[in-house]
């Protein structure tokens, strides 16, 4: 009995999140925040590159980083149908193992969104791939197979023409993915270890891009919760039941997602809503409002006492988190599609001509430190952040910059 408990106890470790552990899209709290430790300020295709590998398909997905490996997902072939998980090596980017599935959905999308779209996540022991044909993959780290749910068989109808792009979050044991459109909406609460899905809920009929988010327990007061958003607004979703435990109903983006930060949820709703919600009750508190920080394509992400939005005209305005009042903005090169991060005090985002730009953030001024330019490869995804190196994926490569 006591060797049981031990290893109970080892699994659990195993699986809690490791420092500069990258487990889901914008990071293990869904919040665009890496570590204390700063990667290169300055980087280009031959400068601070620790090391690039060939991807063998598109992927609008960001890299995700897990220990000592990271995890990518493509999608290949003519119509896209074939769909790849592939796992890397932190250390010098050997490819460890691949595995290839046949999409079971529909693969119809917009140019700019393949269908390998979705960020792929993990609870530490198992990688969870979705993509937009509504396949849905289970590995664990050898690339073995645990289950595969063909979503659309399920749901018939639940695609879009342009392609489906939300990212699922793990909360507890449960993973949680949104399959919103304008036909068979929906959310679904799966079981890590089965595949099977605990519960599956309605949601609003129009296509949603934007990705769920954790609200945790030391939020809550009770439990972790998943938030999802929509054009409603966003609703806080018990795990284990679908339950929805409170309600926001003013509206919100359907591309970017929301932040949250010491308790306080900064809705990219009417431009940036900041919402102090309940732990016990179903009122929520509405601490102010700003159109003006409302983001383009990318979300925004909070850092020491500031808001950081990037607009459609390529502006990274910087807010205060107590009233919403823009203290400072910096113009930068875009377009952009993908989301800031910011690890050591500077924040990094990627502009769609493969454009990297690093940025210096101060109390009353931001400073463009650099930006370096990656061989001119396409890029649409968020980077990860993980121990002073940034992960960075275009259709072609995946990226490692950090210090030679």
């Amino acid at each position: 009995m006591r060797n049981l408990i031990l290893l109970g106890l080892w699994l659990g470790w195993t699986a809690a999140v490791q420092a500069g552990d990258w487990r889901q899209f914008r990071g293990s709290e869904s919040n665009g925040l890496g570590d204390d430790v700063l990667p290169p300020t300055k980087f280009a295709a031959t400068e601070n590159v620790a090391w690039k590998s060939s991807l063998p398909g598109r992927g609008l997905s960001s890299p995700i980083v897990v220990g000592d490996r990271v995890f990518v997902t493509c999608s290949s072939g003519f119509r896209e149908d074939r769909l790849h998980v592939l796992c890397f090596a932190v250390k010098d980017g050997t490819k460890l193992w691949e595995r290839q599935f046949a999409a079971t959905g529909r693969t119809t999308h917009h140019p700019k969104s393949p269908v390998a779209a979705s960020t792929p996540a993990s609870d530490g022991n198992k990688v969870f791939a979705l993509y937009s044909s509504n396949d849905l993959v289970c590995l664990d780290f050898e690339g073995n197979l645990d289950w595969y749910r063909g979503l659309t068989y399920d749901h018939p109808n639940a695609s879009n023409s342009l392609g489906m792009a939300s990212s699922p979050v793990v909360v507890g044991n449960t993973l949680v993915a949104q399959i919103e459109n304008d036909s068979e909406s929906l959310a679904t609460g799966v079981d890590i270890a089965t595949g099977v899905s605990r519960w599956t809920t309605q949601r609003p009929k129009k296509a949603n891009w934007s990705s769920a988010l954790v609200w945790p327990k030391r939020f809550s007061g009770t439990e972790d919760l998943a938030l999802l958003q929509s054009s409603e607004g966003i609703a806080a979703i018990k795990p284990l039941t679908g339950e929805v435990a409170w309600k926001y109903s003013d509206g919100a983006s359907t591309i970017p997602s929301s932040v949250a930060s010491d308790g306080i949820l900064y809705a990219v709703s009417h431009g940036i809503t900041a919402l102090k919600p309940p732990s016990d009750s179903a009122n929520i508190e509405q601490l102010w409002r700003a159109p003006k920080l409302g983001p383009g394509t990318g979300s925004p992400v909070v850092y020491q006492g500031r808001l950081y939005s990037i607009n459609n005209a390529g502006v990274l305005l910087a807010a205060d988190l107590t009233t919403g009042e823009t203290k400072w903005q910096l113009r930068i090169p875009g377009p952009f599609s993908g989301s800031p991060v910011i690890a050591g005090g500077h924040l990094y985002v990627f502009n769609e001509k493969g454009e990297g730009h690093c940025v210096k953030l101060g109390e009353t001024a931001g400073e463009l430190v650099s930006t370096g330019d990656l061989a001119g490869e396409e890029f649409l995804c968020t980077p990860a952040v993980s121990n002073g190196a940034i992960y960075i994926r275009s259709d072609k490569t995946l990226w490692k910059i950090a210090a030679n």
